[in-house]
């Protein structure tokens, strides 16, 4: 199986990098395609096997998967302009661009290719992205093959195109908010004297703990919280004062402000 990434930045080279460092995919069936060649050292030193070229485009032709990693707005002008490379109707044409339909890459390919739309999130360059798929024009066993190349990279899941936009806000602009909410914690922990990376250290290990319990119980989080939250005990002091400042609300608000459609 060959692969042609497009966009060798953040998000295409971490899925090179990914499937690279997996075993499951050569890296020589690998070809990426750098714009400029800023890239290129940084991607030979995960795989000197990792074929690397600068804007060009000739890898398309032979590829049995192509993942378009560029800008939303770069994408339509790329598919045209390599259009009468994208020959073969068996090639999958895989998008990591945000907001880009399934519509809309079936009109800038052709109507005989299977589309699909994919979100992942920035922890694909760990290979612990949460990453969702969704398809025009595909079959059973390309959707399994596709969900196959981004298992490699986290966890995936096969939704309708309907719930992109919410699931994006949940994941991909998600880990934003998780990021956000570490940063908080620290600056909280520094202001009662602990010193920064080991405030970083100490939350890092609780949400890692919180994501395994939840995940070994199935419980609702709300069943675990009950567990810490004794009657006139510090957790629910700061529950409460959590929530009088909007906590929860401030979370929804964020998430319905991102989840664009």
């Amino acid at each position: 199986m060959k692969i042609s990434i497009i966009g060798a930045g953040n998000m295409g080279g971490a899925i090179a990098s990914g499937l690279a460092a997996s075993g499951s995919v050569l890296p020589e069936n690998i070809t990426v395609i750098d714009h400029r060649g800023k890239n290129m050292e940084r991607l030979k030193a995960v795989s000197d096997k990792l074929n690397i070229v600068v804007a060009d485009y000739s890898s398309l032709q032979e590829a049995d998967i192509v993942i378009v990693a560029v800008k939303p707005w770069m994408v339509e002008e790329l598919l045209h302009t390599h259009k009468n490379l994208l020959s073969n109707p068996k090639q999958l044409i895989v998008s990591v661009a945000a907001v880009v339909t399934l519509a809309q890459l079936q009109q800038w390919t052709s109507a005989s290719h299977a589309v699909f739309r994919v979100v992942p999130n920035t922890a694909i360059a760990v290979r612990q992205s949460m990453t969702y798929i969704t398809s025009l024009n595909a079959n059973k066993e390309q959707q399994n093959q596709v969900a196959f190349i981004f298992s490699l990279l986290g966890k995936t899941e096969i939704v309708d195109e309907k719930m992109i936009p919410a699931l994006t806000s949940l994941t991909s602009c998600g880990i934003a908010f998780a990021f956000r909410y570490i940063r908080a914690a620290m600056e909280g922990g520094i202001e009662m004297g602990v010193y920064p990376e080991q405030a970083k250290a100490g939350i890092l290990q609780t949400l890692r703990g919180a994501i395994e319990l939840l995940e070994a119980s199935g419980n609702h989080p709300e069943q675990e919280i009950d567990k810490v939250t004794t009657p006139g005990g510090i957790t629910i002091k700061g529950i409460n004062e959590m929530e009088h400042a909007g906590f929860t609300s401030a979370v929804i608000k964020g998430l319905k402000a991102s989840n664009i459609k």
